[in-house]
């Protein structure tokens, strides 16, 4: 590995190495094994659930280490296992529905767990069918009744630069609070788990720092990390608070932006 390569690279994956036809090209696949070929440490961190990673894991050819539900979940590419996980307590999740409910009649809630996802009747995605997702219905109280992994609050109307604005003063004492998605969908994880403590976690593990880092993403729930990591890449296509935040910018995920600077850091 050359002295000016970085020694971990984190990267988030939906907008930013995935395409918008939901696929990752053969470019990116094999950036990314440039990576681990030099000696470097390969993160993906995502919002996604540890069980849409498999698809992942596949195109990407089992490399590297996935930080799942937004720090959530620690998850090994090259095994597909769970490694750990950091959930929500089930008191915490109680209170921080009965809140939202008081802010917004209009949400409708669901709860991630590390093997699957519950939700309330009423959480309809329009476009994402909750049970095709892997998901099950279950009532107001079974929701609550158990810890989970991520919290999810979705509105079919709001704007969810306000909505996350809203929610973080209301829950913000008892959940993280973030979004990822462009619409009124909220994403909540334990106080204090965000993607950045869950990658500076991992990379003391491994004897590094953030100065070790070079980190990519384009939404919101990336922020942490960016402006946590030393060298931080927004893509053309990312919110603009991700480009205003980010030391360098690179080009849209449709145009392989990613695979464009580790191609130039790992010749």
């Amino acid at each position: 590995m050359s002295q000016s390569s970085p020694r971990v690279i984190a990267t988030d994956l939906d907008g930013t190495i995935v395409r918008s036809d939901g696929t990752i090209s053969a470019r990116t696949v094999e950036a990314l094994a440039r990576v681990e070929r030099a000696g470097a440490m390969l993160v993906m961190v995502t919002g996604r659930p540890p069980r849409w990673m498999a698809e992942v894991a596949t195109a990407v050819d089992h490399h590297g280490v996935a930080i799942c539900a937004n720090g959530a979940v620690v998850y090994d590419l090259h095994t597909e296992t769970v490694l750990h996980a950091r959930e929500i307590h089930a008191e915490a999740i109680s209170e921080a529905v009965e809140r939202l409910r008081d802010l917004s009649p209009e949400l409708r809630f669901a709860v991630e767990h590390p093997s699957g996802f519950v939700f309330e009747a009423s959480y309809d995605l329009g476009r994402w069918d909750a049970k095709a997702l892997g998901g099950r219905p279950v009532d107001a109280d079974e929701l609550v009744s158990r810890p989970g992994t991520k919290l999810l609050a979705f509105h079919p109307d709001a704007d969810p630069d306000t909505l996350s604005e809203k929610a973080a003063r209301a829950v913000g004492h008892l959940v993280t609070v973030t979004h990822s998605s462009g619409r009124g969908l909220l994403e909540m994880s334990a106080l204090g788990v965000t993607k950045a403590s869950a990658l500076a976690a991992l990379c003391t593990e491994h004897g590094f720092g953030a100065g070790d880092v070079t980190a990519f993403g384009d939404m919101p729930n990336d922020l942490p990390m960016l402006t946590w990591a030393g060298t931080s890449y927004g893509v053309a296509n990312a919110h603009p608070m991700v480009l205003a935040a980010v030391t360098h910018k690179t080009s849209r995920n449709d145009d392989d932006g990613v695979a464009e600077v580790l191609e130039r850091l790992y010749p």
